[in-house]
This record gives structure tokens, C-alpha cells and sequence, in this order.
């Protein structure tokens, strides 16, 4: 762990870039809250859709369906997203099924993971995590395959067959323990971990 914690110091200093993007983007996860129910299914449909592809088509996909994902039917959906997106049927289905399901939803509850990955179809708990650091609520690790890697190179854990609920919240506590010794959050130790790995930072 050593290792992984210079890295993630030597990235936060004072006056690194990095820090500065860092900060900016947590910024505007705080901010979602504020712009209403609308803006955080948004958010939601964007974890639906960067789900299996990337942070960079779920990006253009939201931006080019618009607000159709608040009022289209579900056909009117699919078209949309066919477009430009490969997953357009079963994606359309899950945020209609979504826009159903998160009226009922409490983003403020001490269970809310647990009811994403219960009640939203296509949402497990990389996704779930995923959307509720965006909006803000950043005690969650978002743990996908480049997380995984480089966890496996610094010899924090070892390579998962799959990642279960549990495994996932056993890889979460290495992480939190990470972000306890590096002084981040959650969200931001996985910016800068993303950062280290992939040279980006996205959402």
C-alpha cells in the first residue's frame, strides 16, 4: 500500500493539475443535488449507459438523447439511442424501467446502494456506486477492472473470478483504508486512482 499512497500524495500536492481537476470535479458531483430529481435521474441514466461500454460514450449517449428520458416512451427511447449507441434495446428498457422505479427511491438513505442494485434493472453495485458519487455522496468506491488491476500490481488483493456483493465491499475496505491513509474521500481517491491508471479523468 505504501506505493499506492506516494502516488496518490504526489498527485494531490498543492499545486498539481491533477488536484485542481480533482477538486473541480468533485465540485460539480456536489452541485447535481442542487439541480433537482431531474438532474439526478440524468445522472442515473448516465451509469446506465456507461455500464459495459465507457465514461466517454455514456457522456456523448446522455448528452444526444436529451430529455427524452424523462417523458419518451420506451420505443421512442431505443430510437433515440440507436443513433448512436450499440446496447439501444435493452438500455432503453432499463431507463424506463428506472424512470419507474426512482420516484420511490431515497438517494439520502443508509440503504440506498442496496436498494439501487435491488430495484433498478441493469444497476449492480459498480453502477450504483458510480451514480451516487456523482451526485455527491462520496463514501463509495467504484470498482471496475482498472480499479482491479492495479490493486492486483501492488499486491492489495488478489485477482477475482468475479466480484459478488461481497467481494466487492471486501475490495471497497481496502480501498477505504487507502483513502483513510492518503486523506481523500472515497470518490476522490477513485478519480485519482483512474487518473494513475488510465491518464484521464472523466466522470
Amino acid at each position: 500500500m505504501k506505493e499506492l499512497i506516494e502516488v496518490v500524495n504526489k498527485l494531490k500536492l498543492k499545486n498539481s493539475e491533477v488536484r485542481s481537476v480533482v477538486e473541480a470535479r468533485m465540485k460539480e458531483f456536489d452541485s447535481v443535488m442542487n439541480g433537482g430529481q431531474k438532474e439526478i435521474f440524468r445522472e442515473l441514466c448516465f451509469c446506465l449507459l456507461t455500464a459495459g461500454t465507457s465514461a466517454e460514450l455514456g457522456l456523448k449517449t446522455i448528452e444526444h438523447i436529451g430529455d427524452i428520458i424523462f417523458n419518451g416512451s420506451e420505443k421512442d427511447i431505443q430510437k433515440k439511442l440507436k443513433e448512436c449507441y450499440r446496447f439501444h434495446t435493452i438500455r432503453a428498457g432499463y431507463i424506463r424501467n428506472a424512470r419507474d422505479k426512482f420516484r420511490d427511491l431515497d438517494v439520502k438513505d443508509e440503504n440506498i446502494r442496496e436498494d439501487l442494485v435491488k430495484n433498478i434493472k441493469g444497476i449492480g453495485m459498480k453502477e450504483a456506486s458510480h451514480f451516487l458519487r456523482n451526485i455527491g455522496l462520496s463514501d463509495y468506491a467504484i470498482i471496475d477492472f482498472h480499479i482491479v488491476d492495479l490493486l492486483v500490481r501492488n499486491g492489495l488483493i488478489e485477482k477475482p473470478k468475479t466480484i459478488t456483493p461481497k467481494k466487492y465491499v471486501e475490495i471497497e475496505n481496502v480501498l477505504r483504508e487507502l483513502a483513510q491513509e492518503t486523506g481523500t474521500s472515497l470518490g476522490e481517491l477513485d478519480l485519482y486512482l483512474w487518473y494513475e491508471e488510465t491518464g484521464k479523468i472523466l466522470k
